[in-house]
């Protein structure tokens, strides 16, 4: 059964499902008062964007830059769903079925 990790709170690193490398740091993690999980960042190079036009919006799709493994897409929109930190603006917003949790 596919974890859900919206509400994982441990501490650890989301990793690539398919291809197992270092995405985003749980420390990046928030709670965007969405159903997917939101992280502020990635890892620095880890994570590519092109943009996605379908569904009739203009929206940003986020792939894992090794692999090219679709993860979901990035917002301008952290601030206004619920990121209080000081670095708060960016929301990755992951698909669960894309990422692996490992804990530390």
């Amino acid at each position: 059964m596919e974890e859900i990790y919206k509400d994982k709170r441990d501490k650890g690193m989301y990793k690539c499902g398919k291809c197992n490398v270092k995405l985003f740091d749980s420390t990046s993690k928030f709670d965007s008062r969405t159903q997917w999980p939101s992280f502020r960042k990635s890892m620095k190079g880890t994570v590519a964007t092109k943009p996605d036009l379908s569904h009739g919006m203009v929206r940003t799709e986020i792939l894992c830059e090794k692999c090219g493994n679709h993860l979901g897409h990035v917002f301008d929109d952290g601030k206004m769903c619920g990121d209080t930190h000081p670095e708060a603006g960016k929301r990755f917003c992951v698909l669960s079925s894309s990422l692996k949790f490992e804990k530390k």
